[in-house]
C-alpha cells in the first residue's frame, strides 16, 4: 500500500499557523510520493469545545494555501459506532473497566508529577467490583502491562516509555459519555489505513500508548514523525493575542499563500531557502530525497505576522 497521510484538525477555532505547518507536512510526506493520499479527518469528538463553522472555515484555509486532499473530510462526530464496538472487543478480553476517580481522587492517591509530566493514573479502580455502586458516572480505563514501548521517530529520534508507570490505565470513554481521544485516532487510523502519521511534537508523549492500543486492537501501526511546534517570534507561545497568528488573519491582511507556504517549508526543512513557493512546487522539489525534519521549535518570522 503506499504513503497515506491525514490531517486531523480540531475545530475549535480558525486555522493558526501551528496548524498550517503540520498539515503542510502531513501533506507533503504523502504529496512527495507516487499514488500518495491525504485524508482530511474532523476530530470534533468533544461537543463544548466545537466552535460553530470553523471546520468549514479550516476547510477554506487550507484550499487557499494549496494543501489539498483526497478523503474525506471524516467527522469522527458521526464514528461513535466504531469506536464503541472497539471498547466491546477490549471488553471481551477483560481490558476494560469502570473508574470514578475524579482528577483531584488522583492527584492525591498519585505521586506528583513533575512540571510539564502527565499526572499518572495510580490503578485506584483496577481491582474493584465493575458492578459497585459508583460516586459519578464511571470512566472506561482499559488495562496496560507492565511493558516498555520502544519506536523510532521519524524526526524525534528513538522513543520509549513504559505505559503502566508513565501513564497508568487510560481512560476509553469519559464518564460523560465522550470517546477519548486517544481512542478514537487509534480506531480512525486503523480502519482508514494510516500509514504515516506526521503531527505536532506536543504528541510524542501519546505515540507509545496508541502503538500499544493498536496492538491490541489486532492492528499494526503507522511510522510516526513529529515535527516540532511553532512558537512566537520572541520563542514565547503561539497566542492568538500576539497578532497574526491565524491564516485567516494574514490572508485578510493581503499576505499571499505562497509566502506562507514558503516560510513554513524552509521552517520545516521542506526547502532549502525562505522563499515564496506554491505546496505543489514544494511537494515536487522534495520528491525523492530524505527530509531533514527541523529539531527545535520554529519562531515565526516578525515579519511574517506583522504583515
Amino acid at each position: 500500500m503506499g504513503v497515506r497521510t491525514r490531517f486531523a484538525p480540531s475545530p475549535t477555532g480558525d486555522l493558526h499557523l501551528g496548524g498550517a505547518w503540520t498539515a503542510l507536512a502531513s501533506w507533503a510526506t504523502a504529496r512527495r510520493e507516487p499514488g500518495g493520499v491525504v485524508v482530511l479527518r474532523v476530530e470534533d469528538i468533544d461537543p463544548p469545545r466545537v466552535v460553530a463553522g470553523a471546520a468549514d472555515r479550516i476547510q477554506e484555509d487550507l484550499r487557499w494555501l494549496g494543501l489539498d486532499w483526497d478523503e474525506g473530510p471524516y467527522w469522527q462526530s458521526r464514528r461513535g459506532a466504531l469506536y464503541e464496538r472497539a471498547i466491546e472487543r477490549l471488553a471481551a478480553e477483560g481490558l476494560v473497566y469502570p473508574c470514578d476517580c475524579s482528577r483531584a481522587d488522583i492527584a492525591r492517591s498519585a505521586s506528583a508529577p513533575h512540571p510539564g509530566e502527565e499526572l499518572v493514573y495510580p490503578g485506584t479502580c483496577r481491582d474493584l467490583d465493575p458492578r459497585r455502586a459508583t460516586k459519578r458516572a464511571p470512566a472506561l480505563r482499559v488495562r496496560v502491562p507492565d511493558e516498555t514501548v520502544v519506536y523510532q521517530d521519524g524526526a524525534v529520534g528513538r522513543v520509549e516509555q513504559n505505559i503502566a508507570r508513565e501513564v497508568g490505565d487510560f481512560v476509553l470513554r469519559r464518564g460523560d459519555g465522550v470517546f477519548a481521544y486517544q481512542l478514537a485516532v487509534v480506531v480512525d487510523d486503523l480502519a482508514m489505513g494510516i500509514t504515516d502519521v506526521v503531527r505536532g511534537a506536543d504528541l510524542v508523549s501519546s505515540t507509545p500508548r496508541q502503538i500499544w492500543l493498536m496492538s491490541a486492537l489486532g492492528g499494526a501501526a503507522p511510522r510516526f514523525t513529529h515535527v516540532p511546534l511553532v512558537v512566537a517570534p520572541d520563542g514565547g507561545r503561539l497566542e492568538k493575542r500576539t497578532g497574526g497568528m491565524t491564516v485567516r488573519e494574514l490572508r485578510e491582511d493581503g499576505v499571499q499563500p505562497e509566502r506562507i507556504v514558503g516560510e513554513l517549508s524552509f521552517g520545516l526543512g521542506l526547502a532549502p531557502v525562505s522563499a515564496p513557493v506554491s505546496a505543489a512546487a514544494v511537494a515536487r522539489a522534495s520528491s525523492g530525497r530524505a527530509v531533514a525534519w527541523r529539531r527545535g521549535p520554529w519562531p515565526v518570522p516578525a515579519s511574517l505576522v506583522g504583515g
